[in-house]
């Protein structure tokens, strides 16, 4: 029977110890949400002062695709759980510390593996759990995706197998595009296998995510909770605005849960997944599914009663879990609008001024037009005044160049 764990002291030698494998401005929040729960965190990343590494309690920059180096700092810091909170990791690595007993891994090495991964998560869901998907082709070389890209037909879609919030990806309207779009998608991957999925167009009115919580019972045994739906747009793949509850379909809304609780519950362990889903009139679609905290979920921060930082936090401790909803919001993404290190943020106070709002800014080091910087988040009584606020909120932060 599983257990809680018992939780010790930060930085003595009963603490209970943390090492996050990916420290972005989601891992930031899932650290904060450990240290309120006297957990010791160790931030790893692939660069310095990552927002995780700005809160953690020790900081670490490696490359994480390599397997070596990923071992000896395990090793080094002999964490009571390895948290994966991006796809670039030597998962591998991570499955062979898993099989001899070295590590525990969240939610689980496998699950590591085959969501970093876009052919074998899309090949679990469709071909061993035999749930609806978009029809796809894989593809190792340009003859095979444009033989794949007929297949599925066009409009299609064109993804590196490994990536992350839309790199690499784009969508093919005729084979003129297909060069384009097989060099974007090699630009683009996060761990080059020069492998690629090309998936057809659905005919969907929606999307969603549907935070799925696989955390313990009274009686030690693993229990399957659904938060209530997010909705959320998406441009070039990467999230731009969410929102929740999401209206939908009962019959809609429970063969997602169907769906979500089928693919959580083979990739099994503990923590809280993303699952990403296609929906049209009552009709649901399985797209992809993250073994962690999801990006269109920041929204959960002013929704929910406990975020899905929380969330995951104390799934993976094995303490019990609150998915209730306390009131309807949204979040939008602020951009950083510049190529440049160190910006700064005005317009702030205008920002918090909108009712109900709060405003988040992840501190990373290095703006790009399109990066992520931070996100406005609201409530309001209905959702759709909640977006107006949101995304109204989010255009009064202005990214700067200071001289």
């Amino acid at each position: 029977m599983n257990t809680p764990r018992t939780l010790g002291t930060p930085l003595s030698p009963t603490a209970t110890k943390v090492m996050l494998l990916g420290s972005g401005e989601l891992g930031k929040e899932v650290i904060i949400a450990l240290q309120r729960l006297g957990v010791e965190v160790i931030a790893v990343d692939r660069y310095p002062n990552a927002p995780g590494h700005q809160v953690a309690h020790r900081a670490h920059v490696i490359n994480m695709t390599d397997g070596d180096a990923l071992a000896a700092l395990i090793a080094q810091e002999k964490p009571d759980l390895v948290v994966p909170e991006i796809e670039a990791i030597a998962t591998d690595k991570l499955a062979e510390l898993e099989a001899a007993g070295k590590i525990t891994c969240i939610p689980t090495a496998r699950a590591a593996q085959l969501t970093m991964n876009r052919e074998g998560i899309r090949r679990l869901a469709a071909e061993t759990l035999g749930l609806a998907t978009s029809p796809y082709r894989f593809a190792s070389s340009l003859e095979e995706l444009e033989a794949g890209a007929a297949a599925v037909g066009f409009p299609c879609v064109v993804k590196p197998v490994m990536s992350s919030s839309g790199k690499g990806q784009s969508k093919v309207d005729s084979a003129a595009d297909v060069k384009a779009a097989w060099d974007y998608a090699a630009a683009g991957s996060r761990v080059d296998s020069g492998r690629v999925i090309v998936e057809g167009f659905i005919d969907f009115d929606y999307e969603i995510t549907l935070l799925t919580v696989r955390s313990l019972g009274e009686d030690g045994k693993v229990i399957t909770q659904f938060c209530d739906p997010i909705g959320h747009v998406q441009v070039q793949g990467d999230y731009v605005e969410s929102w929740q509850p999401c209206r939908m379909d009962p019959v809609a809304l429970e063969r997602a849960r169907d769906i979500a609780g089928k693919v959580t519950g083979d990739l099994g362990g503990l923590g809280l997944f993303g699952v990403e889903l296609f929906v049209k009139d009552d009709m649901v679609w399985f797209s992809e599914v993250s073994p962690r905290p999801h990006d269109t979920g920041m929204v959960t921060m002013a929704t929910q009663v406990q975020s899905e930082f929380e969330l995951h936090a104390k799934a993976i401790l094995g303490l019990p879990v609150n998915v209730a909803l306390k009131a309807p919001g949204a979040s939008a993404v602020i951009y950083g609008q510049h190529e440049a290190a160190g910006i700064a943020f005005e317009g702030v106070a205008d920002a918090l001024r909108v009712p109900n709002t709060d405003i988040r800014l992840f501190g990373k080091p290095e703006s790009f037009a399109r990066r992520r910087m931070g996100v406005a988040l609201t409530t309001a009584d209905d959702v759709d005044t909640a977006r107006v606020n949101a995304k109204l909120a989010a255009s009064k932060v202005k990214p700067v160049i200071v001289k």
